[in-house]
């Protein structure tokens, strides 16, 4: 099938639970979703929820069978495209009623669409005999949206069988991508996300389903979610020499997204999508030569042509003059609608408290944080159930979570064996290495906030879903953690999914802050504090951090030298506003780039 959709937006991955049955949900009304397919458990609570909702037996797949893991996945995957399907024929086939869904499904399509221009002429018609025939030309070419889902390449665990030897190809990540290729899944997309993990490209060569099956057209595509131009070209390469075509680069935010953050080198939005704009042919080229010669090599069909690619962007965006901004002048294919969903329960499960959480959030309730046992800087949500638990464990001087679900363990300090940051085990023996440090008060401190600030996010991401739907999970384990992005702030009430689809596209606005500053300005700001703290925390900088953080004060620069084009041109909303506050920034940049040139260095 073609990479086609109904609407130029998606819905991307939120944690665990967040997006877990989003599909279900937005599918049947065209609208493209991704999930986390890692916590096998978790697709398996819904899929006893869902199969009990609909009166179908559910048969469980437990932990001791054969090949679970993968059976789990693919059996959760084949049920939701069920669910899609039947939900979306249900729709089709019913009457053209005012507040029908039938109605909701073309009212909601963007403007520019051709198929909402011929249902707008439907709706002025007036003879019945024409009307029914353009009703039957309606319904046919209506499409459900797609499932994707989302594998995080660093989550990718060994795992190891009764007797204790490895399972060839069953770590986390590949029994994940298996499950995904032997699903019924059609038109749909596996993403890549958190950087390259060559084992797991390696593995994807293993799998026809994600070959052509014409040009243009795959039953199961490949995305990467990239930062960057070179990211893509790197990963994208990397794939074309094993005959495997990515048909998307996602473009995320390395700052302004929801949950883990992957910054940039100061490397701003707007540069990242200028430079995939001028070089988009050179990156399309350059992958065709590696992936054709590499199909022929394989004695596959080859194409006189590349496939097509597309560039989406997400991260950040609010209103629908931005959206708008980014596809007439980006030329991107679609945009990433992920935080502002959270407030929508038509579309993402989110338990009743932390809803309420959300509605309420001001400025200074998301923050980037060390919550992650990754390792890597983690948006996320304070007031959280999950934060209590982790604070009371530490008043009460146990600090660490159980580790039940094992899919962040990492940590090899202490044990052969890998376990998690954030757990009791490597917790306690941390704190008790830190206490013989002899470190002074001031260092102790920062020390132990950095270990106790730890979190499981396997279960904290996870219990939204089997909160809000009252099924059973993970016993004594009740925690909820949510990582929104910043622009979570600027919603502050609960949205149909008509309204926000609305929102998207300009038709409706539903900001509750007047001064959100444009995603732009808000991801420079969010980088330059980034900065600001680097310089802080690294007290003895060495030549070579000197000269990194010259290259992102450069890297600012050029951003704020593209956007100040953008505004004398006219192509930025609330120019004048906008202009201050990128003068603003690079007065601050230049001040820092002064204190560089002075800082006294260190040894590398």
């Amino acid at each position: 099938m073609q990479a086609i959709s109904a609407h130029n937006f998606h819905i991307p991955v939120m944690g665990l639970a967040f997006s877990i049955d989003t599909p279900i949900k937005v599918g049947p009304f065209g609208i493209n979703s991704a999930i986390s397919i890692i916590e096998d458990n978790l697709l398996e609570t819904m899929r006893r929820y869902y199969l009990k909702k609909i009166e179908e037996p559910y048969i469980p797949i437990g932990k001791h069978e054969t090949n679970y893991r993968v059976r789990r996945i693919k059996a959760y995957l084949n049920l939701m495209q069920r669910l899609v399907n039947s939900e979306f024929e249900k729709i089709k086939s019913s009457t053209f009623e005012l507040g029908s869904d039938l109605v909701k499904y073309f009212e909601m399509l963007p403007a520019n669409s051709g198929l909402k221009k011929k249902y707008e002429y439907f709706m002025s018609l007036g003879d019945p005999h024409e009307k029914a025939v353009v009703a039957k030309s309606l319904k046919d070419e209506m499409i459900p949206g797609a499932i994707e889902v989302n594998i995080m390449t660093k989550v990718d665990k060994d795992n190891l069988d009764k007797e204790g030897a490895l399972i060839e190809n069953g770590s986390d990540a590949l029994t994940a991508l298996k499950a995904y290729a032997e699903s019924d899944l059609k038109n749909s997309s596996l993403i890549f996300s958190a950087g390259m993990n060559p084992r797991l490209y390696n593995y994807l060569e293993n799998f026809t389903e994600f070959d052509a099956v014409d040009y243009g057209q795959f039953n199961k595509r490949v995305v990467i979610k990239v930062s960057d131009y070179r990211s893509a070209l790197i990963q994208g390469k990397y794939l074309a020499k094993k005959g495997i075509w990515v048909s998307e680069f996602r473009i995320e935010s390395g700052l302004n997204c929801g949950g883990h953050v992957f910054a940039t080198p100061g490397i701003l939005m707007g540069s990242i999508l200028k430079e995939f704009k001028e070089k988009k042919e050179e990156l399309v080229s350059s992958l065709f030569d590696l992936y054709a010669s590499a199909v022929a090599e394989k004695g596959k069909k080859v194409f006189d042509e590349p496939h097509p690619i597309k560039i989406t962007v997400q991260g950040g965006i609010g209103t629908g003059a931005e959206d708008k901004f980014l596809h007439d002048y980006y030329e991107v294919d679609s945009t990433g609608w992920g935080t502002p969903f959270l407030l929508c329960p038509e579309a993402t499960t989110v338990d009743e408290k932390t809803l309420q959480l959300l509605l309420k959030s001001k400025e200074n309730d998301v923050v980037r944080s060390n919550a992650s046992p990754l390792g890597v800087a983690f948006n996320y949500l304070k007031g959280t159930s999950g934060e209590k638990e982790r604070l009371d464990r530490m008043e009460s001087e146990k600090p660490g979570s159980p580790c039940t679900e094992k899919y962040l363990v990492s940590n090899t300090e202490f044990s052969d064996k890998p376990i998690c940051t954030a757990s009791k085990q490597y917790q306690r023996k941390k704190l008790k290495q830190l206490e013989e440090s002899q470190l002074s008060s001031e260092e102790y401190e920062k020390e132990y906030q950095k270990i106790t600030g730890k979190e499981c996010l396997c279960v904290g991401l996870s219990n939204a879903a089997p909160h809000l739907y009252n099924v059973p999970f993970l016993p004594k384990q009740q925690a909820v953690t949510i990582c929104p992005g910043p622009n979570i702030v600027n919603f502050s009430k609960l949205l149909s999914l008509k309204q926000m689809v609305d929102h998207i596209y300009g038709r409706e606005n539903h900001l509750t802050q007047g001064n959100r500053p444009h995603m732009f300005i808000k991801e420079l700001e969010l980088y330059l504090d980034f900065l600001k703290e680097q310089l802080i925390e690294i007290s003895e900088p060495t030549s070579r951090t000197i000269r990194d953080w010259k290259n992102y004060c450069g890297n600012l620069l050029t951003g704020i030298a593209h956007y100040k084009e953008l505004a004398m041109n006219g192509l930025i909303e609330k120019a004048d506003t906008f202009k201050k506050a990128i003068e603003k920034a690079e007065e601050n940049i230049k001040l820092i780039q002064v204190k560089l040139e002075d800082q006294p260095l260190v040894a590398n």
